[in-house]
């Protein structure tokens, strides 16, 4: 992992050369600050959503005439580091926006900073916020309830009556749950147990045949990245053949990889950049998608087949468009100008990303509704849409 962290470091300054992208050459215009996880158990989420920004500033890269500067911390996939990456963004580099990270708890930690500080924060990931003790954070993920509802309703369709929850024992596990726990009664689908585990972990044994005891119909699992394949493993190897479900935090290529053929089967909900190219020609987001996967490969030079380095794409479109509006409001790096810039991110109207339509509001994390997700299937290390 050290050397793919060089890597992305020594891709980094070859762009600010040629691209004018980072900091170095030319003092840039705008400044965006990322922290993500580029070591630790959520790089398997981080790296792409790193290479998903730099395709992004390749695709654009200057808004209204002004350059834009790209700045990327490693948070390590540590919340508190996360914390601290975002203070030295807003103190030390002036940046004009957040953005981040690779789990639920570090985006907490970096909406905070960006609470206090009065800079605006584009979440890659579902937040749990109060909008209205935090009007500075929005973010490009869909909320897990919609992902969820969409989950149970395919449950619901292949004659699930009682299911089993397995997830993270944090943040992200709690959020999972409480969206199963708010749409399975009305589907009249009882949910059995709530078994958990740390993203460090190296089994769920001992969790998976407590589920198994209760014998449900299907399990549903809270996890992500490549920590979220562990609950597949132990039912694979314990020959469960009720069907096995997850979220939109396992699209990424090291879960197809380390879960093998146990997630073949596998249900569950992305946003339809996944599989663009089996859309239908009119989906409001194919274009946009299909133009995202010709940058990210020009850019990495490998094609994209997960879901979050769209995300940081889609983040960095709210924030051109945004900030497009909020020329002439106040010189970048100033308080006047991300005043404006949040202004201009909360009245957002049908903007077209690669994972959904975005309208945002004050008073409210989110932007996409239904066009933002389809259900896809695991079959032979590939997504397929789910009809």
């Amino acid at each position: 992992m050290k050397s793919l962290l060089q890597c992305l470091t020594r891709f980094s300054l070859a762009a600010a050369a040629s691209a004018l992208v980072a900091a170095g050459a030319v003092a840039a215009d705008l400044k965006v600050g990322l922290s993500v996880s580029l070591s630790g158990p959520n790089s398997s989420l981080g790296v792409p959503y790193a290479k998903g920004m730099q395709a992004a500033i390749a695709y654009k890269p200057e808004v209204s005439g002004r350059k834009v500067q790209l700045i990327v911390l490693d948070d390590g996939s540590d919340p508190t580091t996360a914390g601290r990456n975002a203070r030295k963004l807003v103190e030390e580099d002036k940046v004009d926006v957040l953005m981040g990270t690779s789990g639920v708890p570090a985006a907490i930690a970096i909406a905070q900073v960006g609470r206090d500080a009065k800079v605006p924060m584009i979440g890659l990931t579902p937040i749990q916020l109060d909008p209205a003790e935090n009007p500075w954070v929005f973010t490009v993920a869909q909320p897990t309830q919609l992902m969820i509802d969409a989950v149970v309703e395919r449950m619901q369709r292949n004659g699930v009556k009682n299911v089993g929850y397995i997830g993270f024992s944090d943040a992200w596990g709690d959020l999972v749950y409480n969206a199963l726990m708010k749409a399975a009664p009305a589907a009249g689908i009882k949910v059995l147990g709530n078994e958990r585990y740390a993203r460090a972990d190296s089994s769920v044994t001992g969790q998976v045949l407590k589920l198994l005891a209760m014998r449900p119909d299907a399990v549903m699992t809270g996890g992500a990245g490549t920590p979220g394949a562990l609950p597949f493993l132990a039912l694979g190897e314990r020959g469960f053949k009720g069907g096995v479900y997850g979220q939109h935090g396992l699209i990424n290529p090291d879960f197809v990889r380390v879960v093998a053929a146990a997630g073949e089967g596998a249900l569950m909900p992305t946003g339809p950049v996944i599989v663009a190219e089996q859309l239908p020609d009119d989906y409001p987001t194919k274009k946009i998608a299909m133009a995202f996967r010709e940058v990210f490969q020009r850019v990495n030079n490998s094609p994209t087949s997960d879901a979050f380095s769209a995300y940081s794409f889609d983040g960095y479109l709210v924030f051109l468009d945004a900030a497009g509006r909020a020329a002439g409001k106040g010189e970048p790096g100033t308080p006047e100008f991300r005043l404006a810039l949040r202004d201009a991110i909360a009245s957002t109207r049908d903007l077209v990303g690669t994972h959904g339509v975005y309208n945002f509001k004050p008073g409210n994390l989110y932007g996409v509704d239904e066009r933002a997700r389809v259900i896809v299937k695991l079959e032979s290390g590939k997504w397929r849409l789910a009809p």
